[in-house]
């Protein structure tokens, strides 16, 4: 059964470096957590400073040492800058064999193929080291974009979950997306 025991292996597509994050990355993942347009729809406050992005940045490895998260740093190969982060938010083996997958990108590399090109790799790893059956995806209703670029690549809108999260300002609906590992096999993997 997969383990990850704190360990974010690199993973590579022609103009991708998905890798783990280190604190000399907070001042560039700051410019995308402190972005209230990158942040609109995620349960995350807009950062304030780089100090929050590298508390941030130790959090989620801390989360992959203790089987709670894996995230990965998207890194543009062409400049070696991060652009964005994507991971497993949680997995469950053992019984259900799903996991929740998370994303985010700065604005300027928004709708220019970088998610479709970090979830060629994001998704053979959950279904092909993870093990994992199922992969879900919890969008705030409102993120047409996100909801049209999972359905895009192969996710089933579920439905909504009313009250699913509660944040700052009090509980809001998520819709559930997923794709089956069947699924995702038969679609020619991703797209």
């Amino acid at each position: 059964m997969y383990r990850c025991k704190g360990r974010i292996p690199e993973l590579e597509t022609r103009r991708l470096l998905l890798r783990k994050m280190r604190r000399r990355d907070a001042a560039q993942m700051f410019e995308w957590w402190s972005d209230r347009e990158v942040t609109r729809y995620m349960n995350l406050s807009p950062m304030l400073g780089t100090s929050e992005a590298a508390d941030m940045i130790a959090l989620l490895n801390q989360m992959a040492g203790e089987e709670e998260a894996i995230r990965w740093g998207i890194e543009l190969k062409a400049t070696g800058r991060l652009i964005g982060s994507c991971g497993y938010n949680t997995w469950q083996l053992g019984g259900a064999f799903r996991g929740e997958i998370g994303y985010e990108l700065g604005r300027e590399h928004w709708r220019q193929g970088y998610m479709t090109e970090a979830f060629s790799v994001l998704l053979p790893y959950g279904y092909e080291t993870m093990g994992l059956n199922r992969i879900e995806a919890l969008v705030d209703p409102r993120n047409e974009a996100s909801g049209q670029f999972l359905s895009h690549q192969g996710f089933t809108r579920e439905g909504l979950l009313r009250q699913y999260q509660h944040t700052s300002t009090g509980y809001k609906d998520m819709d559930m997306y997923s794709l089956l590992y069947d699924e995702w096999l038969r679609n020619g993997t991703t797209k």
